[in-house]
């Protein structure tokens, strides 16, 4: 059963509720055995941390930032700041010095917590131009502190500071007099020009979505929780806080890249994840059951026409399935399917929320024909995440994104603009009056930017404003949506889809190198280097052929018409993706502006 609280005293409620139930499941960092934290532990170790801020001197609603990793002790600091109305600022890990510097110096933080070294690193370089940064405290006790760095700290240093029993009297007054007009959190986007925006985010926009979101997920405290996008993500933090309010285990992943290994070590019952994770999913199964006997090939198709009629063609409109069809279906199930979820790690499958980007149809078919619940849903970081997804008891369409939460309402403006309004709505942008006022309607509506309608209860989105090109012929192209289309081959890693004035489609084509390294091996191809690799025409034939096959149901004005093969990746060292994955088009259009007008020629 849901506790509903402010997340001040959520933990301190938790443990009197669960005691030694296992509250959160980690690695230290560097470390290779998953521990387990009790709620009665969770509990005394934010106490811990809220005391220890205190002592720090931090006051009430004063910022602090978090600049890490998922970890355990990030989650402690959260809970501790919110413990004494602090309002906590996390970074993401791979956050430039410039882009730190400006949320520092915006945010006027004092106090920095840090995980690895790399940040560390970066934040210590910060402090000496950052007019507030007074101390950083480091979370992994491997970081090297460098000597002429006297203000530094270790993590657990900093907990014992408050261990003399002087600031509980201090820390349970702000508890009491803790309000849902506190802020929780300055979550600043990323976004794809200029300095990023901090979205503020109340304590009474987080109890509302908890209310919200508890009568359209069906969590519990068996639940099982793991941690995949960075708690820094709107879409993680909302949802973790969401799960430890049902009293589920949070399965905390450090490292992004582990989070294969970590379903497979861990067996979580849901995680939340953005689209490109599925896509991956998605090419990854198909490139083995290519390589496969023909046999088993023919039985994992056939299995998946079953799956669709079984979990598409009838669950998903709210019918029973024919008795023929259930049996047929346990069958595909028992001998492919449960076979598909174990090499994943997804045994106890319970369901996915995915959101972020466009959901490819073709892949959220899939996952569904598996017999994974991937429950589509759409939000913002202004809107703390959800606005609408699908629901498990519900009908549900492929396509859609899903049915809107209760307390949210939606209107239109006449572009089509989805315009937002109700209490888990930012109420603006800190020490931005100026996007504040063009943010919102006259009547307190917050603009989305991205175009969309309702059909049978559930929303729709048809293009994202912002982002939509115009041809030198008169034709709209939404790229992200062209893009979804090509994500799904196996040998296809990023694309960037270029249109606006131009009279006709192009792209940026990342490829999956090992893959293309494979297929040249095959066919004979040599090389000498990724450049000669991605230039070869025999090579580019091959993506060729398969970008026509994948876009037949394309507009012939939204079709690639030529495409590039990049030698290396987009970065976000190299300014030319955002922390959230999301493709900085006017960075490419720029960087690979000869790139580009080559293919005009």
């Amino acid at each position: 059963m849901q506790t509903l609280s402010h997340l001040s005293v959520l933990i301190d409620l938790q443990a009197k509720k669960y005691s030694d139930r296992t509250a959160l499941e980690y690695k230290d960092f560097g470390g290779k055995e998953w521990k387990k934290v009790s709620w009665n532990e969770f509990a005394k170790q934010t106490r811990r941390a809220s005391m220890a801020m205190l002592a720090l001197g931090v006051g009430i609603q004063e910022k602090i930032g978090i600049f890490s990793q998922n970890s355990l002790q990030y989650v402690y600091t959260d809970f501790g700041a919110w413990g004494i109305r602090a309002c906590s600022v996390p970074f993401y890990a791979t956050t430039s010095e410039e882009t730190i510097a400006f949320m520092v110096n915006d945010s006027h933080i004092r106090f920095v917590f840090c995980g690895e070294q790399e940040q560390y690193d970066k934040a210590l370089r910060v402090q000496h131009l950052s007019h507030s940064l007074e101390k950083i405290i480091v979370y992994d006790k491997r970081v090297i502190i460098s000597t002429h760095d006297p203000s530094s700290m270790y993590f657990d240093d900093f907990l014992c500071m408050g261990d003399s029993g002087r600031y509980e009297g201090r820390m349970e007054e702000l508890k009491a007099s803790a309000t849902f007009e506190d802020l929780a959190c300055i979550l600043y986007t990323s976004g794809t020009t200029g300095n990023p925006k901090g979205v503020m985010l109340s304590q009474g926009q987080f109890h509302a979505a908890f209310i919200d979101n508890h009568k359209g997920l069906e969590l519990s405290e068996e639940d099982r929780i793991l941690n995949f996008l960075p708690f820094t993500h709107i879409f993680e933090k909302g949802w973790s806080l969401m799960a430890l309010t049902e009293g589920a285990t949070l399965i905390i992943n450090t490292n992004p890249h582990d989070v294969q290994d970590s379903m497979r070590e861990t067996h979580p019952t849901c995680m939340c994840a953005v689209p490109r994770f599925w896509e991956k999913v998605y090419s990854g199964v198909f490139e083995k059951i290519e390589k496969a006997p023909s046999m088993k090939q023919k039985l994992f198709m056939h299995a998946l026409e079953v799956g669709k009629k079984h979990n598409i063609d009838y669950l998903s409109k709210g019918k029973k399935p024919p008795l023929t069809l259930r049996l047929e279906y346990g069958m595909m199930d028992k001998m492919v399917f449960s076979l598909v979820r174990k090499q994943l790690g997804l045994e106890n499958a319970h369901f996915f929320p995915t959101a972020g980007s466009f959901v490819s149809p073709k892949v959220e078919e899939f996952v569904h024909s598996i017999g994974i619940f991937m429950m589509v849903g759409y939000g913002l970081t202004e809107s703390l995440a959800t606005v609408s997804n699908d629901h498990l008891s519900k009908p549900y369409t492929i396509g859609s994104i899903g049915r809107p939460i209760e307390s949210i309402d939606i209107k239109f403006s006449e572009e089509g603009e989805i315009l937002l309004k109700g209490p888990t709505i930012t109420q603006g942008y800190y020490n931005r009056p100026d996007l504040n006022e063009t943010s919102f309607t006259k009547d307190g509506y917050f603009k989305t930017g991205d175009v969309g309608y309702l059909k049978d209860g559930e929303l729709y989105i048809t293009e994202r404003i912002k982002d939509l090109f115009k041809t030198s012929n008169g034709k709209y192209i939404a790229p992200q949506m062209v893009e979804s289309k090509i994500l799904v081959d196996k040998y296809v890693e990023q694309i960037a889809v270029v249109a606006d004035q131009r009279k006709y489609v192009s792209a940026l084509i990342v490829p999956t190198y090992h893959l293309l390294e494979e297929y040249a091996a095959e066919k004979g191809i040599k090389y000498s280097s990724r450049e000669e690799l991605v230039a070869n025409k025999q090579i580019n034939d091959m993506i060729a052929e398969r970008i026509e096959t994948l876009q037949q149901s394309l507009a012939g004005y939204e079709q690639i018409k030529r495409f590039t093969l990049m030698p290396q990746p987009f970065s976000m060292e190299k300014g030319e993706i955002t922390n959230t994955l999301k493709i900085k088009r006017n960075v490419l259009n720029t960087r690979y502006a000869d790139v580009i007008e080559a293919m005009y020629q």
